[in-house]
């Protein structure tokens, strides 16, 4: 397998520049005295499609070449993916066609639908999603763009932490993100080994979706033993392509539970006034969780993403 280069993630960036938002650097004195460390706040919510999520699908979708494009895409995902891809399609001028679980979020469903693609639904299991997307690819001839196991996804989401490294005076002794399929994660740690090369890259991950964990310590990828978590956008395995680079580039992964989410979550939106949802808020909570790993030292943390059902809000 060969990864992203530091060029093509540079050429992603170059590519997606005009279409995406320089998401700001946030900082917080009560956060830093909370944590014991000095935080960097990447806030993702703030970014097209109130999602990182959008980085991945522009690259993918303006990678092809005009004849690759001319019937359109194809994705599934339960709402950030989704979304994501049918604004580059949006971009792009062209179709979209979008597999989403019928228990999505109504408001990811709406915020699809706002971008102009196409919406079907499936039964929430990776098996149904990839066939139904499958079968529409076969009637429509669109190209497929998977979640996070392509490497033009990779390299999208390389470029939230690639951004966040130019913005900070001096290399960070961590970059953390959550993981779920690993696309942003294995962004980051590419990232981090391009540009940061002594930064070391953790990922948190809910107890109720531990499946990345699990293939961290086997060696191999592995099903989580049960999955049940508020985040969800993590509940993804990873794939091939991520897990590859997550083996060669990642520290470690550590987990939270709900009820860390939920608190961190709630903390971010009364103190810092930002609207995060639970899987975007999971790195975070695994810092104050595990403070004493980063005492005193400089984080840089990726919040994923701020797509909330505010009528369904766990506080």
């Amino acid at each position: 397998m060969t990864f992203p280069t530091a060029n093509e993630i540079d050429a992603a960036h170059e590519r997606i520049r005009p279409y995406i938002h320089r998401t700001p650097v946030l900082t917080s004195k009560q956060l830093n005295l909370l944590a014991g460390a000095e935080i960097f706040l990447k806030p993702e919510n703030l970014q097209k499609v109130g999602a990182f999520k959008a980085r991945g699908a522009l690259n993918a979708v303006l990678s092809l070449s005009p004849e690759e494009r001319k019937n359109g895409i194809v994705a599934h995902s339960s709402g950030n993916h989704a979304q994501g891809v049918a604004y580059a399609c949006q971009v792009a001028g062209i179709p979209a066609y979008i597999v989403m679980p019928e228990n999505s979020p109504r408001v990811k469903i709406d915020a699809v639908r706002g971008y102009g693609a196409a919406v079907s639904f499936c039964e929430n299991t990776p098996q149904a999603r990839q066939k139904a997307a499958d079968q529409l690819q076969h009637e429509t001839g669109a190209v497929f763009v998977h979640p996070y196991n392509d490497y033009r996804v990779i390299a999208g989401q390389a470029t939230a932490a690639k951004e966040l490294i130019e913005d900070l005076d001096e290399d960070p002794d961590f970059l953390l993100c959550p993981v779920g399929g690993g696309g942003l994660l294995s962004g980051t740690a590419l990232s981090a080994h391009y540009y940061a090369a002594g930064t070391r890259v953790i990922a948190g991950e809910p107890e109720g979706a531990a499946d990345a964990i699990l293939s961290f310590q086997k060696g191999e990828i592995t099903n989580a033993p049960f999955v049940k978590t508020i985040a969800d956008g993590l509940l993804t395995t990873l794939g091939d392509k991520t897990f590859a680079v997550i083996q060669e580039h990642v520290t470690d992964i550590v987990t939270v539970t709900d009820a860390d989410i939920i608190e961190t979550m709630k903390w971010i939106w009364e103190r810092l006034k930002i609207v995060v949802e639970p899987s975007g808020v999971v790195a975070l909570a695994a810092v104050i969780k595990y403070k004493g790993l980063f005492r005193g030292k400089k984080l840089g943390v990726i919040l994923t993403g701020g797509n909330v059902d505010l009528g369904s809000l766990p506080f």
